[in-house]
């Protein structure tokens, strides 16, 4: 993650240099996503066959070997080669998550996740302040060695230390769901499934699928080419640009780490996702309205604040409207959705661009995400128990490249967590997923 951190901010400036416009910066940027989305099933399947090591460490090293190329790119098609290289080296973070949840108890397999994503966010921090440092030591060359070199280095480490998991299939079994929570009919192949989200939008878990994939599109598709707004509005280099990109996953890491769960605890997540909605595409406007500091300062804030409310309220929400033995497929068709939109947003924002200013991007993406809160209305009408178990699987499968977790309540007292067999009280303030 830290060597990925590294490139992404910096790409659209060497993109420029070698004469792109906005809309081949945004094809750029979506060329990860698309190469990423097409790849991981194939990674899923070989680390099943022939294990999570022999999958993370080929992974590790393509990773590494797609860094170089960019080091050494001197032009736009080097740079999509590789951005497609990085894709399908990136393409095993499901194998990653799949270790981690080999290796865990089933007891601390939640907690265990919940750090490797925290880890995760972390090398987010890190990699673009030690991006724009290795610009200053030595430019784009030294950045590709330096980001090489960490991928090279962890792929030492997960050869010396790296264990086969061994993984047992296991059943879940589930009280059921709402008998309309995912409409009359069940889906039961992925191609079924993503024909009734599109067919039956208006259904509960549909719903949550198009917030979730609108969502996550307008920020993670239009945050990446926050670089060219920089530079126009505030005459922000590749040297100094690593520093803004720190400061915004710096306040999604102390989000989620210090307000997230005592906030699910305060508003449920019904109410916490909406509240998401509004401060996201609050955020998105205000960095597209941006002239100076206090503006963008204001957007930057408020973006991850948005999305730490939103993807994970949402994500658990899901988890508890469609029946047990169908949510790996919906977290699937989720991920699905989430996948296309960070490939189209981009590409939009590029076009959107170089036609109209580099600020229309951002206030657009903000009303398309305040125009997904109606999708929200009776969310609140009815919650069903999940086994505990079940509980923890959906955990598992609502896991993405993202790191999205479903973050449980900051609660003083053991119990149970959102989704489990038992609720931890009759209160009012804590709502139900739609009805």
């Amino acid at each position: 993650m830290v060597g990925l951190a590294m490139i992404v901010p910096l790409l659209p400036y060497y993109a420029t240099e070698f004469g792109a416009g906005a809309a081949t910066v945004g094809l750029l940027i979506s060329a990860f996503s698309v190469a990423q989305l097409a790849v991981a099933p194939l990674w899923g399947r070989l680390s099943d066959r022939y294990g999570r090591r022999p999958a993370i460490l080929a992974g590790l090293m393509i990773t590494s070997a797609a860094f170089l190329v960019f080091g050494f790119a001197g032009s736009v098609p080097a740079l999509l080669l590789a951005r497609i290289v990085q894709g399908i080296g990136g393409g095993t973070i499901g194998v990653v998550q799949a270790y981690v949840a080999d290796v865990s108890p089933p007891e601390q397999r939640t907690k265990s996740l919940g750090w490797l994503s925290a880890i995760t966010s972390l090398g987010a921090v890190a990699g673009p302040a030690f991006g724009s440092l290795m610009v200053s030591l030595g430019g784009q060359e030294f950045v590709g060695l330096g980001a090489a070199g960490l991928a090279a280095l962890v792929a030492a480490f997960a050869w010396w230390f790296l264990v086969e998991s061994r993984v047992e299939s296991h059943d879940v079994e589930t009280h059921g769901a709402p008998s309309g929570a995912a409409g009359s009919a069940r889906p039961k192949t992925g191609r079924a499934a993503i024909a009734h989200v599109l067919s039956r939008w208006h259904e509960p878990a549909p719903r949550l699928i198009w917030i979730y994939a609108i969502g996550i599109g307008a920020f993670y598709g239009t945050i990446q080419t926050v670089p060219l707004l920089l530079s126009d509005r505030l005459g922000v280099t590749e040297r100094t640009v690593g520093y803004f990109v720190m400061y915004l996953g710096g306040m999604g890491v102390v989000v989620r780490a210090l307000v997230l769960g005592r906030a699910v605890d305060r508003l449920g997540e019904a109410r916490l996702a909406r509240l998401g909605i509004v401060i996201l595409a609050a955020g998105l406007i205000a960095t597209g309205a941006a002239r100076g500091s206090a503006m963008l300062a204001a957007g930057f804030t408020l973006m991850p604040l948005g999305t730490a409310f939103l993807f994970p309220c949402v994500t658990g929400l899901l988890s508890r409207v469609v029946p047990g033995a169908e949510r790996g497929l919906y977290m699937g068709v989720q991920h699905t959705f989430g996948g296309v939109s960070r490939v189209a947003f981009p590409i939009a924002a590029g076009l959107l661009m170089d036609r109209f200013g580099v600020g229309v991007p951002f206030w657009l993406a903000g009303v398309l995400v305040l125009a997904s809160l109606p999708l929200t209305r009776s969310m609140g009408t009815r919650a069903e128990p999940v086994p505990p178990a079940a509980a923890d699987a959906l955990r598992l499968a609502a896991a993405d490249i993202t790191g999205e977790f479903p973050v449980p309540p900051a609660v003083s007292s053991p119990g149970p967590l959102p989704g489990a067999a038992a609720p931890r009280r009759s209160d009012a303030r804590h709502e139900a997923p739609p009805g």
